[in-house]
């Protein structure tokens, strides 16, 4: 008892003596759990608080190796980078509800070129709290050479004495938090599949290491891990062999055009809107009642966003863990649908009015198999509305033009038109047209309606311009939401809970309440997934769960392709509706189960709730299955190993 309370004493009197380094590791780890707990919730968690203060006291202790008049500029420099550790993350998670990596600082420009509306929606005045360390720092600093105060009474000569004693204390510090966290949660820490999950027990400097380690792994690819990522893949395909389907929808479409629309931001649930007697969305219903629609469809996206959409319905493979495709994997070899399309003779192309080196686009397109990216400089910007610049009637009238001459050129055509308007923030909603969305007006739940709205009527004006110019009679449209809006919470809690008698919102308890919890936003984030002819042919309404990884095997089929490397299935070969669909981080979706990997929890599709007593070998089969879809896609990815499966074979 007597050892312990003298360990106390030194560390008190340690304390009362480095006044400096106390303040600045103190700071700073006010700042980590801060962040943590406005982000991800976990305010009374000890691991993290052991793992970030280990991290601190690591940090710090370089500060004694160095002569005491400069110490002060160490720490200011450490302020400056754990103050911007933590600013970075709380803007980062607003819009992207995850945390910031290295990798992505090339990402960043992108994400950087949008106008003051994006900024809103991403910036709180609060999160530059964080900040405040560096001036707080300043002032203590010459408040205590003010007044003659010693910082520090340790000398160089001294730490080494001392060092023992200050390792030992740092690794019963981060062996505590070892011990406290579990095998999963340390797998998720050596893969960062799930970056959420990491910061919630190992903190937001430990994560930003890791994310630092991780980020140079790419670098490292080609002096270690190949041969293990190899066969690892090699096996996995050597075990789940990529079989050609054989079904009623084998070669539907097989030698006819495609427009693939990458329709922005559409979120399914808004199918189901309608305001003053006004559907949001007439010709996406229309198109959904008259051709295949998959109504539980998801897409996979990571921190690439639309980039990842683009990528994964291409490829059939999940998004990178480490930064995104088209930014870090651009020259990689892919077997993509279009380079597939191509084998049969198709001339491929994208369309999109925005800078062609946005999301390295200009590149990756050609990575993908387009023969020509008709970019923001084939365009007239003659329309502008929002952040990215050409309003997409205009987008759509001027692409029909195009679309004709390359129809007129060739004998089979597959292109992709990404549209822009309604990307947030969706301002300039006077230039909308008018539409009433009601008690709604004032929130950006009332702002995202009126830019679908407006981009669904621009959808139907290009279909009929298409009809005009005889350009749908042999061509299939597919039509899918890129990604889900990333709205609130709130808004949600508005949108379904809203009652216009009172003025009020309902509440637990009253008839009609929507109880708009973390498992009912996360499965609204399902958008339409639409495959229409003019002849209504096909007419099919499918709710097995669809990833974006199973669009290439599903669509191939009806087109008469298949990639040997699919990571998907082909959903019309599923009559008993068991698909899986895969999220970035290890959480999978099924007809019975939402498995939160974050949180271990499974939630009841049926039920509505989560719970405790479910088939534990139905859903860790899946679990496993989940990692291992992960790890193979990110082991192609990093290694660019298609290249050598491929010429192998």
């Amino acid at each position: 008892m007597n050892k312990i309370k003298k360990f106390f004493n030194k560390i008190i009197k340690f304390a009362k003596r480095e006044k400096m380094f106390m303040f600045f590791v103190g700071y700073s780890l006010f700042n980590g759990i801060l962040v943590r707990t406005i982000t991800v919730g976990n305010f009374y968690d000890i691991r993290p608080i052991l793992f970030d203060l280990g991290f601190l006291l690591i940090i710090g202790a370089f500060s004694f190796l160095i002569k005491e008049k400069n110490r002060f500029k160490y720490y200011l420099v450490w302020s400056i980078i754990t103050s911007g550790i933590c600013l970075a993350n709380a803007i980062y998670y607003h819009y992207y509800d995850s945390f910031v990596s290295i990798s992505l600082l090339l990402t960043s420009l992108f994400i950087l070129d949008m106008d003051v509306g994006v900024m809103q929606n991403v910036f709180h005045i609060y999160d530059f709290i964080y900040l405040l360390e560096i001036p707080a720092i300043i002032i203590y600093y010459n408040y205590l050479k003010k007044n003659n105060i010693t910082m520090s009474y340790i000398r160089k000569s001294d730490f080494k004495l001392m060092w023992k004693k200050y390792v030992v204390s740092i690794i019963v510090i981060l062996a505590t938090g070892s011990v406290l966290s579990s095998a999963p949660e340390w797998n998720r820490f050596l893969n960062l599949w799930n970056r959420v999950s990491v910061v919630k027990c190992f903190g937001v400097y430990m994560y930003q290491i890791d994310d630092l380690v991780q980020s140079l792994e790419p670098k490292l690819n080609n002096i270690f891990g190949h041969d293990k990522a190899y066969k690892e893949v090699t096996d996995y395909y050597d075990n789940n062999k990529v079989k050609k389907s054989d079904n009623e929808y084998t070669n539907i479409f097989k030698d006819k055009n495609v427009i693939v629309i990458h329709f922005e931001s559409l979120q399914t649930f808004v199918m189901n809107l309608s305001f003053g007697g006004k559907e949001v969305l007439p010709n996406i219903n229309k198109l959904a009642s008259e051709g295949i629609f998959f109504s539980n469809f998801y897409p996979q996206v990571g921190v690439g966003t639309s980039s990842d959409s683009e990528f994964t319905f291409s490829t059939s493979m999940m998004p990178s863990s480490n930064g995104t495709v088209f930014v870090s994997y651009a020259n990689n070899y892919y077997v993509s649908l279009q380079k597939l399309l191509k084998e049969q003779g198709y001339y491929t192309f994208s369309m999109h009015a925005n800078n062609g080196d946005f999301w390295n686009r200009a590149n990756m397109h050609k990575s993908l198999g387009y023969d020509k990216f008709y970019s923001k400089n084939y365009y007239e910007i003659d329309d502008v509305i929002g952040t990215f610049g050409l309003s997409d009637k205009s987008f759509f009238r001027q692409s029909v033009s195009m679309i004709k001459e390359i129809a007129a050129d060739n004998e089979k055509f597959m292109g992709t038109l990404i549209t822009l308007t309604s990307h947030v923030p969706w301002s300039d909603t006077d230039k909308m047209g008018e539409y009433n969305v009601g008690y709604l007006e004032d929130d950006v739940m009332g702002r995202y309606i009126k830019a679908l709205h407006y981009s669904d009527e621009a959808l139907g004006e290009f279909i009929d311009e298409l009809d005009k110019e005889g350009l749908l009679d042999n061509t299939v449209l597919v039509i899918y939401g890129d990604h889900d809006a990333r709205i609130g919470m709130d808004s949600y809690n508005l949108l379904y809970n809203y009652n216009n008698s009172t003025g009020k919102l309902l509440t637990s308890g009253d008839k009609g309440y929507v109880d708009v919890n973390k498992y009912k936003y996360a499965l609204d984030k399902s958008t339409p997934y639409i495959i229409w002819t003019k002849d209504q042919k096909f007419n099919v309404k499918c709710d097995t769960p669809m990833g974006m990884i199973d669009s290439l095997p599903t669509l191939g089929n009806m087109f008469g392709v298949s990639s040997k490397y699919s990571l998907g299935t082909d959903i019309m070969s599923i009559k008993d509706g068991s698909n899986m669909v895969v999220f970035k981080g290890g959480s999978f979706l099924t007809d019975k189960y939402y498995y939160n990997s974050q949180n271990d929890e499974v939630y009841s599709i049926k039920n509505q709730m989560v719970i405790d007593i479910y088939d534990k070998e139905y859903i860790d089969v899946r679990k496993e299955k989940a990692r291992q879809i992960l790890e193979v896609s990110d082991d192609i990815i990093s290694f660019d190993l298609l290249k050598e499966i491929v010429n192998k074979k």
